[in-house]
């Protein structure tokens, strides 16, 4: 018999006070939790004294738990458990792989439920005054990954809207090529963010053509976004800045 139940509780960008109301009454709920690597480290002083704690932990770049397992883990645990937590950081349904944890345990006959979280691009660009969208000039925003060979490189230079580039640090320098051989222009204004929302974050302003060197300059590390669009000048990180910002000084 299937009795457990799983919820899929987005974590947020790294600010513990920014999980959701619903995020946080589950996970103190939970008998288990298996959380990844880029969560907010107070959010499981949250877990109750008597749950089982999992560390599925996928950092890039190193050995780690296989997604295969961590389905299979997800379904042992609810089958076992009646509260199963599965927390992620920023929100499950921007490159957390929810698609495949929830196939998994749809699979299995096991209820599931997925509360959504602040995801990196919208919590770096609302901590430094930038609207993803603005009537007139940015009438889109796109998030994508650092650089699938499924992008449509054309139709993101050509996009009248702001992009927002996750895991982008090792590839900064494809992708701002990229956009401005297609005809994006050089000159548009870009910001890296790094460790959004969390102790350490830094922020690296420039334009869309020079950004990739801005930020090899810093020593710009993962995790981090790229933001570029017509409303990113209007940061409270003015472009004329060049040198590396701590969140402190902002």
């Amino acid at each position: 018999m299937n009795r457990g139940f799983v919820s899929f509780v987005g974590a947020g960008p790294g600010d513990p006070e920014l999980i959701t109301h619903k995020g946080l009454r589950r996970l103190r709920e939970a008998e288990v939790v298996l959380h990844d690597r880029l969560i907010p480290p107070p959010l499981l002083e949250e877990v109750s004294e008597g749950a089982i704690v999992v560390d599925v932990d996928k950092a890039p770049g190193r050995a780690s738990v296989g997604q295969g397992h961590v389905n299979w883990l997800l379904v042992e645990w609810a089958r076992r458990r009646e509260r199963i937590v599965r927390l992620k950081g920023g929100d499950p349904a921007i490159f957390g792989r929810l698609g495949e944890e929830i196939e998994a345990v749809r699979s299995a006959g096991i209820a599931f439920e997925v509360i959504p979280g602040v995801t990196a691009a919208t919590a770096a660009a609302a901590r430094l005054g930038i609207s993803l969208t603005e009537r007139g000039s940015a009438a889109m925003v796109i998030f994508t990954e650092d650089y699938p060979a499924s992008i449509d490189w054309d139709l993101l230079a050509r996009a009248e809207g702001t992009l927002a580039f996750y895991m982008a640090v090792d590839a900064l320098d494809s992708i701002t090529a990229s956009l401005t051989v297609l005809g994006r222009d050089p000159r548009e204004p870009a910001i890296v963010v790094e460790r959004a929302g969390v102790d350490g974050e830094r922020v690296i302003a420039g334009r869309l053509g020079e950004i990739a060197d801005e930020a090899r300059r810093a020593g710009v590390a993962s995790p981090a976004v790229l933001l570029t669009g017509p409303t990113v000048a209007h940061a409270s990180v003015p472009l004329s800045v060049r040198r590396v910002l701590a969140r402190t000084e902002i």
